[in-house]
């Protein structure tokens, strides 16, 4: 289990997020992330992103939940994503950055992606839901494998923020017998504790002298509480996987933001996974904010895809994790 240093650098967070996440309820929130550059765009500072076939999916077992199939045609190397992007439970789609340009970078490389949508917890709908869904898309990954240019046993499983939680949760799903375990867990940036655990005094450091941070920890617990409804649930391991049991799961690579507080909540499920006998590796890209993966043409977006192209490409064989450091 490793962790890397950081460099400094100006942070820029998404504009007005911290500003209506902390005055607006999360209900008329939805849909108002910031759009990020389109396909065209991406497409035009990357130009190996033009080789891409993008097609879009429907999950008929969620149902008629949107996704969309990422791959280069002809090129397979038998590993494959199934990818949840963030936005806290209540925002974010596949057009996001964290979503489509993750997609159209990994799968230039080789992985084929599975990008996909998930109920959002607005207007009465909470967990199961979201986490139903993307267990949904995983059984039509599996199903599908084909599609993905993999054999189901190369397919992994990974999201960003709250999509790192549901990832993470559904694994722990598949573990205890939902279905075929994936070959890694990714989580980018996760919030996989239902109390963020206390930062390190490093950590605190950072974030006291960074202005306009994308996430503060005194949100978490409204959003927390926003995506269970119950009380109770906030208990639940499938709901925040750092409850419970961590055994049994296959290898998980952990890659959190810089100046982030949920870089707490990354390394201490890190440490337990550890613990639990579960092959794990843990980083944080240096000179990044929360939610870095929607920020495209920015180094630290661009090294963190790197660390997770070499994850990916490095454990094609189910349960080969990559060695530990670097």
């Amino acid at each position: 289990m490793t962790a890397e240093a950081g460099e400094e650098r100006t942070l820029t967070p998404f504009a007005g997020w911290v500003r209506f996440l902390e005055t607006t309820h999360p209900d008329v929130i939805a849909e108002r992330i910031p759009a990020g550059p389109d396909t065209a765009a991406l497409t035009a500072h990357y130009p190996e992103l033009a080789r891409v076939e993008v097609r879009d999916v429907t999950i008929d077992g969620a149902g008629g939940m949107p996704a969309r199939l990422y791959r280069e045609p002809g090129r397979a190397t038998g590993t494959a994503l199934v990818w949840a992007h963030g936005g806290a439970f209540v925002t974010g789609d596949l057009d996001m950055p964290e979503a489509n340009w993750v997609g159209l970078t990994l799968a230039s490389r080789g992985v084929p992606v599975l990008s996909i949508e998930y109920r959002k917890c607005l207007r009465g709908t909470r967990f199961p839901a979201p986490s139903d869904d993307v267990l949904a898309a995983w059984h039509w990954a599996v199903e599908h494998a084909e599609e993905l240019q993999a054999e189901p046993s190369g397919l992994h499983l990974g999201g960003a923020s709250a999509g790192g939680n549901l990832a993470a949760g559904v694994t722990k799903r598949l573990r205890d017998g939902a279905g075929p375990l994936p070959a890694s867990l990714l989580i980018v940036y996760g919030a996989l504790h239902a109390q963020l655990p206390p930062a390190s005094a490093e950590l605190r450091a950072r974030t006291d002298t960074a202005t306009g941070l994308f996430l503060t920890a005194d949100m978490a617990p409204e959003i927390n509480r926003n995506f269970t409804g119950a009380e109770a649930a906030l208990a639940d391991p499938y709901a925040f996987p750092a409850n419970g049991d961590a055994a049994g799961q296959p290898p998980v690579y952990l890659l959190n933001s810089d100046t982030d507080f949920l870089r707490a909540s990354g390394e201490a499920y890190a440490a337990q996974l550890a613990t639990a006998g579960v092959p794990v590796r843990v980083e944080f890209e240096p000179g990044s904010l929360h939610g870095h993966l929607n920020e495209p043409f920015t180094p630290a977006a661009e090294r963190s895809l790197d660390r997770i192209t070499a994850w990916l490409t490095s454990t094609t064989a189910p349960h080969r994790p990559l060695p530990a450091g670097d």
